[in-house]
């Protein structure tokens, strides 16, 4: 079963993660992988803990 881990900057709206969770879960899917088991676990990260071209 494929778990897949989201890191995105913290404060995404509910609905933008149900749209991350829905369509990632749709390329799966179109591979053939049952969507029952599949987990797609979306990570808020502040900003400020994010180490991007500092």
């Amino acid at each position: 079963m494929p778990i897949i881990h989201v890191n995105m900057w913290k404060g995404i709206s509910e609905e933008l993660v149900r749209q991350i969770i829905s369509k990632i879960t749709k390329v799966f899917v179109d591979m053939e992988i049952p969507a029952q088991a599949i987990e797609v676990i979306v990570h808020e990260v502040p900003k400020t803990h994010w180490g991007y071209r500092r």
